[in-house]
């Protein structure tokens, strides 16, 4: 009975791996999704694109570019506008679940930027924050996954993002 379930394990291993992405590859790709920045606003829609390079078939480094928020505030005829934008780069660690899906993490750094307008007055700050993640990704065939990602980019953001990346 062991050896069965061994010989089925090293299968479910060894096909989990089929789509697994290839070492020495870049990808690229666009995810959209929800922000929650607290005692700012409810969610708000968020879109961002991301490239990155697959250096073993396990890690990855990722750069990417994501509008967590845009805003509008209206108190009377005054309106105010605030917008949060993301740059980031990590390292992205994946590990095969089953066949086609694997689950991953991120670790890195982001800059984010804050900008707010009140009619004519404008203001803006920005700051760098560790960024760590988890997800699910599944692979169709091994040029196009799917993916679905929880990101803290600070410690009172969160981002809740599908997307979808192009191996090549």
């Amino acid at each position: 009975m062991f050896k069965k379930i061994a010989a089925a394990t090293a299968l479910i291993i060894a096909s989990s791996a089929a789509f697994a992405a290839q070492p020495n590859t870049f990808y690229a790709g666009a995810d959209v999704g929800r922000t929650k920045i607290d005692d700012v606003s409810d969610r708000d829609t968020s879109y961002g694109a991301f490239v990155g390079y697959n250096f073993h078939q396990n890690l990855a480094v990722e750069a990417g570019y994501r509008r967590l928020a845009d805003v509008d505030y209206r108190v009377g005829s005054v309106t105010a506008n605030v917008r949060a934008n993301q740059l980031a780069l990590s390292v992205v660690g994946s590990l095969p679940i089953a066949e086609s899906f694997s689950v991953y993490g991120r670790l890195g750094l982001n800059r984010l930027e804050a900008k707010a307008r009140v009619g004519n007055v404008s203001a803006k700050d920005d700051e760098t924050k560790a960024l760590y993640g988890i997800g699910l990704s599944y692979a169709f065939n091994p040029a196009v996954s799917a993916r679905v990602e929880v990101q803290k980019p600070a410690s009172d953001v969160t981002n809740v993002s599908a997307g979808v990346s192009f191996q090549f």
